[in-house]
């Protein structure tokens, strides 16, 4: 998860396009913060930790629903989308169609708790459906989550690449230097996710791949924790940057983060 958070934090800065399309920037700045993306990946971390690896699909999403709704508040600023803010303080919220990029960049814990793809894509999918329950948002979180699973189980990025065409059917014909010129702030799976995925392939380590995210803009936050979750899975985070990103966040997240690495015991 904590490739997800940095990346969300490196990119708070350049949200609503306010970057210069480069890859030469300050990493971390007294302008970064935390987002949204943060605290509903930390939501979904705890919900999946306290329901435990082998639980079922009401009893995971009963503790999402309790965990998003516990973090939700205590952040209450974090940026949240209207219809979002409204689940979060429902008393019986319920699912409400979107396609959002919100299923797709907190589903990073899915990603690495699970030993199959099979049951780490049939996870992922519970962790959207609770809002994000459109087929554009499940596929959202699935494909990352997959993506996730493949890179630190040992697949090349060809092979990735290859699997996420045929299973989710997302164009990945185009360069970031094809994707830049026209692309701006967007908010939904189908302009989020490929590009995403593409910042990703043409990495070539952790911090390359969040540069790629700042390069080609738009939502950036967002951009940077889907990005920052899957080159995590395949690189790791360097202790540097780690450490640096450690500044930016408060204890009860670095607690869960910290309850994450025991699970996987690293």
């Amino acid at each position: 998860m904590l490739g997800a958070i940095i990346g969300d934090i490196v990119g708070s800065k350049f949200e609503f396009d306010r970057g210069t399309k480069s890859r030469d920037f300050q990493f971390f700045t007294e302008k970064d913060r935390f987002t949204d993306d943060t605290v509903m990946t930390v939501a979904v971390g705890e919900a999946l930790l306290d329901a435990g690896k082998d639980a079922g699909e009401e009893e995971i999403k009963k503790a999402l629903i309790v965990s998003m709704k516990k973090w939700g508040p205590r952040y209450s600023d974090a940026g949240y989308g209207a219809r979002f803010r409204h689940w979060v303080l429902t008393d019986d919220p319920k699912p409400y169609g979107s396609y959002g990029n919100g299923s797709a960049m907190r589903v990073s814990a899915a990603g690495w708790l699970y030993d199959t793809i099979e049951r780490t894509r049939e996870v992922a999918r519970w962790t959207a459906e609770v809002t994000h329950n459109h087929p554009e948002g499940i596929k959202g979180a699935e494909s990352v989550a997959s993506v996730m699973f493949l890179a630190r189980t040992g697949s090349d990025k060809e092979t990735i690449k290859d699997y996420v065409i045929s299973n989710f059917g997302y164009d990945l014909g185009r360069t970031l230097d094809e994707i830049r010129p026209g692309y701006s702030h967007v908010e939904d799976c189908m302009h989020t996710v490929p590009e995403a995925i593409e910042c990703f392939l043409e990495a070539e380590d952790y911090e390359s791949a969040i540069r790629n995210d700042m390069y080609i803009g738009g939502d950036t936050d967002t951009l940077g924790a889907i990005t920052g979750a899957m080159a995590e899975a395949m690189w790791g985070v360097p202790e540097d940057i780690a450490l640096k990103a450690s500044d930016y966040i408060g204890q009860d997240i670095r607690a869960i983060l910290g309850r994450f690495d025991k699970a996987l015991d690293r």
